[in-house]
């Protein structure tokens, strides 16, 4: 049975079923994205939504997003398109875009008064589908604009091999800082996105973002064994790599515990600058 290496995952995947994510299956022995091209959201943001603060601040990207992720957030602010059952109904109604089709309006609005910088891959988790943000995105890095992902960071090296040469920045979730966190509450393996995230951000700008839920990783001794983290990461390569410290609001499946609170948020914010020169306090 053909197995899918996306992920850690390795799905083995039936002629016509799709694998954990959602968003892959088999056709005729191969596996292949389903949702190739299949895009639920399409919309120009400020890039400081993606969130990446230091990277041409002041832009807007035309960001475009389909369906499927191969994590399990209980607090995902896109269940709608990630992995609720609403989300795995796309697959009969999303529309389909070119590669071509999404440049070509990149470029439109990138000459329109509202100006664009590119395309960033972002909402559900772009790399489930990353044939399609290579294709896309190399034809945008032919026609002079810039590429930025938005990911969980939950692939393989080969993934991101594939995709490295056309991207220009990341925003990658570094959900927490405990093996604990990411296989009990994410289904999720937290050394395949640390490896990710060292790998990237050798060759583009790397943002990484936190989200602090209370009661699981609002710890102050994880924060800074998290931002000792990236602070090595820093010196080995030379670069900087900012930390956005989010506040979390009840969604989804998980409204049995409140918002974090500010002064939480702005304490773990002053904590990691211990470590880090960049980091910034994210929905107060």
């Amino acid at each position: 049975m053909p197995v899918c290496d996306v992920c850690f995952r390795y799905c083995k995947i039936e002629e016509n079923s799709t694998g954990f994510c959602g968003g892959r299956t088999c056709r005729d022995g191969q596996i292949v994205a389903a949702n190739y091209g299949r895009l639920t959201s399409i919309t120009l943001d400020p890039i400081e939504k993606k969130p990446l603060k230091m990277f041409h601040p002041g832009s807007n990207i035309l960001s475009l997003g389909s369906y499927g992720c191969n994590l399990r957030c209980p607090f995902c602010q896109n269940s709608s398109i990630s992995w609720s059952q609403k989300a795995f109904e796309y697959k009969d109604h999303a529309d389909y875009y070119a590669p071509e089709e999404i440049v070509k309006t990149a470029l439109d609005l990138h000459n329109s008064p509202s100006g664009n910088l590119g395309l960033a891959f972002t909402y559900n988790e772009p790399l489930i589908d990353y044939e399609f943000v290579r294709d896309t995105a190399k034809l945008s890095k032919e026609a002079d604009l810039h590429n930025v992902l938005v990911t969980n960071g939950t692939a393989t090296q080969k993934v991101l091999n594939e995709i490295l040469p056309y991207i220009d920045a990341m925003n990658i979730d570094l959900k927490a800082f405990t093996p604990r966190f990411y296989h009990d509450f994410l289904d999720g393996d937290f050394q395949m996105v640390k490896d990710f995230i060292k790998s990237a951000a050798t060759s583009c700008h790397v943002e990484l973002t936190t989200l602090i839920i209370p009661q699981e990783n609002d710890s102050e001794e994880e924060t800074r064994e998290l931002s000792a983290w990236v602070a090595a990461l820093e010196k080995r390569l030379n670069k900087k790599i900012p930390l956005h410290i989010t506040r979390f609001f009840p969604a989804f499946k998980l409204t049995d515990r409140d918002a974090t609170p500010v002064a939480t948020i702005l304490n773990l914010v002053e904590i990691a600058k211990e470590n880090l020169e960049f980091v910034f306090p994210g929905n107060i």
